[in-house]
């Protein structure tokens, strides 16, 4: 199960370089080819998308299922796995949504630089004519 957090934050880490990539100021020629190559990229990194949603789901279900360790029964040592558990859950909630925005980000800015760049052609034919 922990390899699965570690592909998802690794994915989650390298959607944010690309993102930070996308987001800073570049000359024209190297802005449209990395845009190129990120739309390219896009298509098949859109499995993130149900894979974080199944391992929310999977977050769901064990937190439904989860002994609760709130009396005065449990140990010391029990209530801090407990709180482990919890925080660590919390932190992969996170790490799932995370993945999704960023994704949603980056799509939606190769689709602005994308209509931008159709639109620069379209005024530069009526200029032309």
């Amino acid at each position: 199960m922990a390899l699965q957090w570690m592909i998802l934050a690794y994915v989650v880490a390298a959607e944010a370089v690309v993102a930070l990539l996308l987001t800073l100021p570049s000359p024209t020629v190297v802005k449209s080819r990395l845009i190129s190559l990120v739309s390219l990229i896009l298509q098949p990194a859109m499995s993130i998308v149900p894979f974080a949603g199944f391992q929310l789901l999977d977050l769901y279900w064990k937190n439904e299922h989860r002994l609760m360790c709130t009396a005065e029964v449990c140990t010391a040592a029990e209530r801090d796995r407990y709180e482990k558990a919890i925080y660590k859950a919390q932190r992969n909630a996170i790490l799932c949504a995370s993945a999704v925005l960023l994704y949603w980000c980056i799509f939606s800015i190769t689709r602005y630089y994308k209509q931008l760049h159709s639109l620069q052609k379209v005024e530069k034919r009526f200029k032309e004519q």
